[in-house]
């Protein structure tokens, strides 16, 4: 069992038994059958290209205003990396 996160609340099994029974009258959250279960297919993302990670040196002015612009930092790095490269004709 992998280790637990400081301050994890481990149900009792009075507790357990409870969550279980709410969750079993829930007709939209029915356990999966064994045939359900063997149908699932692992996910995969279609149509995206595989990512890695790279450390690379970056202008702290340059980051900071990545950042500020929201969660999706990296995600704008890669946005701004990808239309260097294709205006540049390297892709």
């Amino acid at each position: 069992m992998p280790k637990l996160k400081p301050g994890t609340i481990i149900p009792t099994p009075e507790e357990d038994a409870l969550i279980t029974a709410a969750a079993m009258s829930d007709p939209d959250a029915m356990p999966f059958t064994d045939e359900e279960w063997d149908a699932v297919k692992p996910f995969v993302r279609i149509g995206c290209s595989p990512q890695f990670s790279a450390a690379i040196q970056i202008d702290e002015d340059v980051l900071v205003a990545l950042k500020a612009l929201g969660d999706d930092w990296e995600q704008r790095i890669n946005e701004v990396l990808r239309n260097y490269v294709a205006t540049h004709n390297h892709l």
